[in-house]
């Protein structure tokens, strides 16, 4: 199965925040013709991560304030002494590095409210995230 590799820019514009890509990955894959395949969305980054969800906003708020609240910013954490951005790297965890979906005719094949959503977690920062496209 070959694979095609592209890259998209984000940049976030605060330390939390959750982006919709979905038309930027929808761009991506519009070179892939007619395939029937997979887009894979990878994050090659540990203080980010991509997920599949509904973008309302109240929820995106939902969301963020979740992440803030299970991995408190002003806890103690070890790697803080190294590199100060500890609750950064245990959100990700949270969110994971990528998304895979389907692709139908070219197309994403995404559920009625799902998008792709690129999620910061140590911004404001431009990042790429890579997005490949197994056909």
């Amino acid at each position: 199965m070959p694979v095609t590799w592209q890259s998209i820019r984000v940049t976030s514009s605060r330390n939390t925040e959750l982006i919709d890509i979905t038309d930027a990955v929808a761009r991506a894959c519009r070179g892939s013709g007619d395939a029937e395949g997979l887009a894979v969305v990878y994050c090659p980054h540990t203080t980010a991560g991509v997920i599949t969800q509904e973008a309302e906003p109240g929820l995106l708020r939902d969301l963020e304030g979740s992440l803030r609240r299970t991995i408190p910013q002003d806890a103690s954490y070890e790697h803080d002494h190294v590199d100060d951005n500890a609750a950064s790297h245990l959100r990700a965890v949270l969110a994971g590095t990528s998304a895979v979906v389907p692709l139908r005719n070219g197309r994403l094949g995404l559920g009625t409210w799902q998008r792709i959503l690129f999620v910061e977690l140590d911004g404001p920062r431009a990042r790429q995230i890579d997005v490949g496209i197994l056909s």
